[in-house]
């Protein structure tokens, strides 16, 4: 009388429990997804590594995080981030102190700074690549040596 659902119709709405034994999808720690259905605008940061499948407007601030642009993704945004995958569309800038990586079917439009890059066959890029110095290798100062006529003397 008042759209009452019977039993059955109930049931059909919950989900059903987990069963030892089946592949169930395994999400890593500390990582992020922005679904595919999610539009985001604004300045976009976090702490951890984060996969976009939505849309984003705006800035992305991953300083030293990884972010992946997922087959799905659509962003309009200049990206700061110590490594970037992008596997769908980009319009804006990356910063990246590591890989920037340009998987097959990746639309990017925008310059790239980085330390390195990797172009897959079939990625399409417009744009300027910037290759910024990798920071050298530190190596120790030698040691200065003692000439016979210092030892002792307390000069140097």
């Amino acid at each position: 009388m008042f759209n009452k659902k019977t039993k059955d119709e109930d049931d059909s709405r919950i989900s059903p429990p987990l069963r030892i034994g089946e592949s169930q999808p395994i999400r890593s720690k500390n990582v992020s997804v922005i679904g595919p259905t999610l539009v985001f605008k604004g300045e976009l940061s976090a702490d951890e590594d984060l996969v976009i499948e939505g849309t984003i407007e705006g800035t992305i601030a991953h300083h030293k995080k990884n972010l992946t642009i997922g087959s799905k993704g659509r962003v309009s945004a200049d990206i700061h981030a110590s490594s970037v995958l992008v596997e769908g569309q980009l319009d804006g800038d990356i910063h990246s102190d590591g890989l920037v990586s340009l998987a097959k079917g990746a639309i990017v439009n925008g310059d790239v700074y980085c330390a390195r890059l990797t172009l897959q066959d079939g990625a399409r890029f417009n744009g300027k690549i910037v290759m910024e110095k990798q920071s050298p290798l530190k190596v120790a100062p030698k040691p200065e040596t003692l000439d016979d006529s210092n030892v002792g003397s307390g000069k140097k």
